[in-house]
């Protein structure tokens, strides 16, 4: 050995050590880094294969990246994940298997990395993208570094349909709860796009007025109405204020992503709440009533519902009257539903109009008594009109007599008229 090369070796004693003769030989292990199991380290993918991946990391061997630790989701193809040249971290699985390799796991430091990232949003309440990567039972998993899980009800503002739509799409969300020891990460997107509304929603409210017919979309139907999106907040449409007609079900008129003209009726500035009236956009009908109708007139229509007191009859769309059970018929009613049923096809008599209480008041016995009187108010048993029924002959048009009279006629009619008397003689007279 040269002069020279001892002199490097005495400047660089980390690089040399004894052999069993005394000799300097390289010492290799002191070249390579040192590290631990579950510490993340960086290195440079050298090669991909099906079932694993190859990565530099200045060890004295490669690491070994199985599949299975490529990434969260699953059934994953390499090639997809990683590429040769590609720098990543890798957390250290084992130093040395029972075949001699480092293995090495990518989506273990991904999640150790990312688990410090999510507990300080969540501590800020700041917002972190997430793509979506599976839509499963009750909502979305996103790839955080972590599996974050969005509940469907969470997903908008309003409910979403179809789920699928999200898949692939990167969503920026809030974290609402957390769970090491579980690896629970829950999520919600709602939140953040209500924040990104506030602005939105003091700016509607400024700008509307009572008054004001605007554009909406109807975002959801409960029993009692319907709520439309005025482009950043939600609005109410109770059910009296859909239709002038009766409305048993908003589902009946509406459905959700339909488009609204809506007038607003009320603002409560302070709770932040929107009365809407679909029904006041529409012309109503009750002012068609007082320009087609008045009292006397006699309407077609349709029996909708029958009560105890009576029966409703529409005769246009939005337009309904009781027929009061006294109005039902010339004879007396116990139940309604002994002369009408629900959708039968009715003509009545308009007896009043209230406009300001728009009501309408019905009879269907005042129709009857247009025709022919009957026998009951005449006094008459329906057995004076039987030979006319039985034989069809046409009843007289000559006035009936009054009720009185008619049993004198009859009594005239049916005794003969007595036989004039014989003359009397001269002698009897003078007798």
């Amino acid at each position: 050995m040269s002069e020279t090369d001892t002199r490097q070796q005495v400047d660089d004693p980390e690089v040399w050590t004894t052999g069993p003769e005394g000799e300097l030989i390289p010492d290799y292990e002191s070249t390579f880094p040192t590290i631990n199991e579950g510490e993340v380290v960086h290195g440079t993918v050298v090669r991909v294969d099906k079932d694993e991946v190859l990565v530099d990391i200045g060890y004295k061997s490669e690491g070994v990246i199985p599949v299975s630790e490529l990434s969260i989701r699953r059934s994953v193809n390499p090639e997809d994940e990683v590429g040769i040249g590609e720098e990543i971290d890798a957390l250290v699985l084992t130093k040395e298997d029972a075949e001699g390799r480092l293995i090495l796991s990518k989506k273990r430091a991904r999640f150790e990395l990312a688990w410090k990232t999510i507990e300080q949003k969540a501590e800020t309440g700041e917002a972190m993208d997430g793509r979506v990567i599976e839509v499963v039972k009750g909502g979305l998993i996103l790839d955080l570094g972590v599996r974050g899980f969005l509940p469907a009800s969470l997903v908008d503002i309003r409910r979403v349909q179809d789920l699928d739509e999200f898949l692939g799409q990167t969503l920026r969300c809030k974290v609402i709860e957390l769970n090491r020891s579980r690896n629970n990460v829950v999520l919600s997107r709602r939140a953040v796009l209500e924040d990104e509304r506030k602005e939105q929603r003091q700016q509607i409210l400024d700008r509307l007025q009572p008054g004001d017919v605007v554009e909406g979309q109807i975002s959801n139907i409960v029993d009692f109405g319907a709520f439309v999106d005025l482009d950043g907040m939600d609005g109410l449409i109770h059910i009296s204020e859909i239709s002038w007609s009766h409305v048993n079900h908003p589902s009946e008129v509406l459905e959700i992503g339909q488009t609204v003209n809506v007038k607003v009726l009320d603002i409560d500035r302070e709770r932040q709440r929107i009365s809407l009236g679909l029904k006041q956009t529409q012309s109503d009908p009750w002012q068609q009533v007082l320009d087609s109708y008045s009292e006397g007139d006699v309407v077609e229509g349709k029996v909708t519902k029958v009560v105890t007191f009576g029966a409703f009859v529409e005769i246009m769309p939005g337009v309904e009257g009781l027929v009061h059970i006294s109005e039902l018929a010339q004879h007396h009613v116990e139940n309604p539903r002994e002369v009408v049923a629900q959708g039968d096809q009715v003509q009545a008599k308009i007896i009043e109009v209230d406009p300001e209480r728009r009501r309408l008041s019905l009879s269907l016995k005042r129709v009857e008594g247009d025709g022919p009187t009957p026998a009951s108010e005449l006094g008459l048993s329906d057995e004076v009109f039987g030979s006319d029924q039985q034989t069809g002959a046409e009843p007289s048009p000559e006035p009936v007599a009054a009720p009185e009279e008619a049993p004198l006629e009859a009594e005239a009619a049916a005794e003969p008229e007595p036989e004039p008397a014989p003359a009397e003689s001269d002698e009897q007279q003078q007798s």
